[in-house]
C-alpha cells in the first residue's frame, strides 16, 4: 500500500525521507512526491513512476541541492486508489501553498467534503480523496486554531480508515499526525523524530518505535512528542526498541528480492519450527491461549496467498485433529453476518499484520466474543498488538510483493497446530508424535532439494511465457497450490490462470479448454493420482497442453503428459502429508520465470502492494 515518511528536527531532512521511502519501494507504488519547508515557502515537488524520476526531477529543479537544506519534510509513494496515476493525484497534496498532507487510506465521505468545500471557494486539483484534508487544515487554521486544534476538527470532519501527517508554514517545527485502521509508527530520535508507515522505513534513523493505537493523534516536535487518543486524552504509548537488519534490502547476489526469497526457504523454515517445536516431540503452542480448552470449531480468516495457506491448514486440522474448521474471506467476513455457533476461536494469517480486511475481520470476530489468534510475521504489528494470542512465523523481512516464504512459513505453523490439536483431540500417541515431528525437521531439506529442479521450471517457462490463459489443478493438500500457483503466475506475469480442483474439471471448466491452452497439474502418489490422471486426461483429449510436475510413479503413469517436471523422491509418509511444502517451490518458480521471460517486474508488479491496507 501506500508510504508514508516524515522527519522533523534534522538538518538533511528531505534526504532522510527519501532514504526512507527507498525502504518502503518493496510495497509497490505509482507515483511519489516529497514536500518541505525552506527559506518561509513550501516546495512539493512529485512525479509519476518510480523513485528515481522524482529524485532526478528534484536534482534538476534545485540549485545546489538546496531542497536538501531543510529540517522538515514529508514525503509519500502512492498507489493509486481515487484518481489516475498523474502528477496532480500524487502526494503530497497542498492548499493554499501554506499545508502539505501524505495520507494512507480512505476518506470515505471526501465527496459531500469535497462539496462543502468547494462552495466555500477552495479549488481542487487532483480527484483524490486525501485533497479535502489540507484544505480542512487551511479552513481551520484561518480560523485562528493552532495545528493540534485544526488537526482535531479535521478528524471531526472526516470519517474513514486513514493515516496522515500535514505540516502547516504558519507552525514550521511541528507536524500533526493520526491514525484510524491504517498503521502509523513514530520514532523517537536525539532532538529530533521521525514517522513511518512502519518501522521499517524509519529503522536507518532510530531503534526506538512508537506505535499508534486506533483513534490516536499527535502533535510531533523536534524535542517533543504528544499523543493522544480518541477522547482526547493525553496518553503514554509504549516504546519499542527494534532491531534494523543487517542486509535487509539487498538482493544478495540474486537477480530480484523474490528469487532471493525463493531461495531463502531451506533456511527460514528451520527458524520457524525451532520455535514451536521443542525437543523433538514436544509442541510449543498454549492450545488454552489459542481458545481450545474444549473441542469446537475453528474459524480462519485470511486474504490472497494467506487465505490458500488457511484452506491447506484446515484439510490438515481436520484430517490429523478431527476438528471442524471454516475458512472465510476476511474481505467478506463481516459483511456477511456470519453464525459463530459452535465456535470458540478465530484464526487470522497475515504476514504484513497490517491487512485492513484481516484486521477487520479480527475485530469483528472479537465483537462476536471469539477468541482471537493470528499468525504473523511482523512482532508488533497492528494485527499482533490486537489478538488475544500471536503465532510468529519468522520468516523475515519479505521486500517482493508476491509472497513466497511468508506462505511456506505460514504452513509450518498451521501443520504444527494441526499435530498440537492432534495430540489434544485424537490422543496421538507418543510415538506417532515423534515420528511427525520428524516429518517436519525434514521440510528445510527437501524444500532444498526441490529447489534443484530449477532448470527444468525455466524450460517450461519458456515454453508458456507467451500464452493467453493457463489452468492450474490439483486434488486434496495440492487443491490450494493450484489457487496459489494461479495466483502467484497472474500476480507478477500478468497472465490470466485459474486454479481448480481437479475432479471439478468436468463441472464447467472444461468448456475452457481449448487447443495448445497449458493445463499445469501437481500431483504426487499418494493413493488418488488415478483419479487425478482421468481429469488430465479429459483435459489432453480436448487438446489441452498438458505440463505434469510430479513424481516418478505419477509420471509413469501419465505418459500422455507434453512436458513433465520430475520431482526428487520423498518418504511416502511426506510427500502424503507435507507435498503442499514441496509444490509451494515449482508454484514459485515457473511464476518467476515466466514473468522473468515476459520481461515484467517481478518485485513491484503493476497494481499491486505489499500491505494492503485498505478494504
Amino acid at each position: 500500500m501506500c508510504g508514508v515518511v516524515a522527519v522533523i528536527g534534522k538538518h538533511n531532512a528531505s534526504q532522510l525521507v527519501l532514504e526512507g521511502l527507498k525502504k518502503l519501494e518493496y510495497r509497490g507504488y505509482d507515483s511519489a512526491g516529497i514536500a518541505s519547508f525552506y527559506n518561509g515557502k513550501l516546495q512539493a515537488v512529485k512525479s509519476e513512476g518510480k523513485l528515481v524520476k522524482l529524485i532526478d526531477k528534484l536534482n534538476r529543479l534545485t540549485n545546489d541541492r538546496l531542497y536538501y537544506d531543510t529540517s522538515i519534510a514529508l514525503g509519500h509513494t502512492r498507489w493509486a486508489t481515487h484518481g489516475n496515476i498523474s502528477i496532480e493525484n500524487a502526494h503530497p497534496l497542498t492548499s493554499e501553498n501554506k499545508i502539505a498532507v501524505v495520507h494512507n487510506g480512505i476518506i470515505e465521505n471526501y465527496e459531500s467534503l469535497k462539496n462543502e468545500l468547494s462552495l466555500e471557494g477552495y479549488k481542487f486539483k487532483s480527484q483524490t480523496d486525501t485533497e479535502v484534508l489540507p484544505h480542512l487544515f487551511m479552513k481551520y487554521l484561518k480560523l485562528g486554531n493552532n495545528l493540534l486544534q485544526a488537526g482535531r476538527l479535521v478528524l471531526n470532519d472526516i470519517r474513514g480508515a486513514f493515516a496522515f501527517v500535514a505540516m502547516s508554514l504558519d507552525f514550521p517545527d511541528q507536524l500533526f499526525v493520526s491514525r484510524n485502521s491504517s498503521p502509523l509508527a513514530i520514532g523517537k530520535g536525539d532532538k529530533s523524530n521521525f514517522i513511518g508507515s512502519d518501522a521499517h522505513s524509519i529503522d536507518h534513523l532510530t531503534q526506538r518505535i512508537i506505535y499508534l493505537e486506533d483513534g490516536d493523534h499527535a502533535l510531533i516536535k523536534p524535542y517533543e512528542i504528544e499523543i493522544f487518543d480518541k477522547n482526547r486524552e493525553i496518553v503514554n504509548r509504549k516504546i519499542i526498541n527494534i532491531k534494523a537488519e543487517i542486509g535487509l534490502i539487498t538482493k544478495g547476489g540474486y537477480k530480484h528480492f523474490m528469487e532471493k526469497e525463493i531461495f531463502e526457504q531451506p533456511s527460514v523454515i528451520p527458524q520457524t519450527i525451532s520455535t514451536f517445536i521443542k525437543n523433538n516431540s514436544e509442541i510449543n503452542i498454549d492450545l488454552n491461549k489459542l481458545g481450545f480448552t474444549d473441542k469446537s470449531t475453528l474459524l480462519i480468516a485470511a486474504a490472497g496467498t494467506s487465505y490458500y495457506a488457511a484452506i491447506v491448514g484446515k484439510y490438515w486440522i481436520e484430517n490429523i485433529a478431527n476438528l471442524p474448521v471454516i475458512v472465510d474471506l476476511a474481505s467478506e467476513y463481516r459483511y456477511r453476518k456470519p453464525s459463530v455457533f459452535g465456535q470458540s476461536s478465530m484464526l487470522v494469517i497475515s504476514q504484513s499484520g497490517e491487512s485492513l480486511d484481516t484486521l477487520m475481520a479480527l475485530r469483528h470476530g472479537k465483537e462476536l466474543g471469539l477468541n482471537t489468534n493470528t499468525i504473523v510475521n511482523v512482532e508488533g504489528s497492528t494485527i499482533d498488538r490486537e489478538a488475544d494470542y500471536s503465532l510468529y512465523t519468522r520468516a523475515g523481512s519479505e521486500i517482493g510483493v508476491a509472497s513466497t516464504k511468508s506462505f511456506t512459513s505460514q504452513l509450518a505453523v498451521l501443520f504444527i497446530i494441526a499435530v498440537a490439536l492432534g495430540k489434544k483431540f485424537n490422543n496421538l500417541k507418543l510415538s506417532q508424535m515423534t515420528k511427525i515431528c520428524k516429518l517436519i525437521n525434514m521440510i528445510p531439506s527437501a524444500l532444498a532439494q526441490m529447489l534443484k529442479i530449477e532448470g527444468e521450471i525455466k524450460k517450461i517457462a519458456q515454453n508458456i511465457k507467451n500464452s493467453k490463459s493457463i489452468i492450474f489443478l490439483g486434488r486434496g493438500l495440492l487443491y490450494p497450490l493450484a489457487l496459489e500457483g494461479a495466483l502467484k503466475l497472474k500476480e507478477i506475469s500478468y497472465i490470466h490462470a485459474e486454479g481448480f480442483a481437479a475432479g471439478e474439471m468436468k463441472h464447467g471448466p472444461i468448456a475452457l479448454i481449448e487447443n495448445d491452452i497449458p493445463v499445469v497439474m501437481f500431483l504426487i502418489s499418494d493413493g488418488n493420482e488415478d483419479k487425478s490422471i482421468s481429469n488430465l486426461q479429459e483435459a489432453y483429449s480436448r487438446g489441452a497442453k498438458i505440463i505434469l510436475i510430479a513424481d516418478n510413479i505419477c509420471i509413469q503413469k501419465a505418459p500422455f503428459a507434453h512436458l513433465k517436471v520430475e520431482i526428487p523422491n520423498f518418504d511416502v509418509d511426506f510427500k502424503s502429508l507435507l507435498s503442499p511444502f514441496l509444490m509451494a517451490i515449482p508454484a514459485q518458480l515457473l511464476a518467476y520465470h515466466v514473468a522473468v521471460e515476459r520481461g515484467t517486474d517481478v518485485d513491484q508488479p503493476r497494481n499491486l502492494a505489499k500491505s494492503v491496507t485498505v478494504e
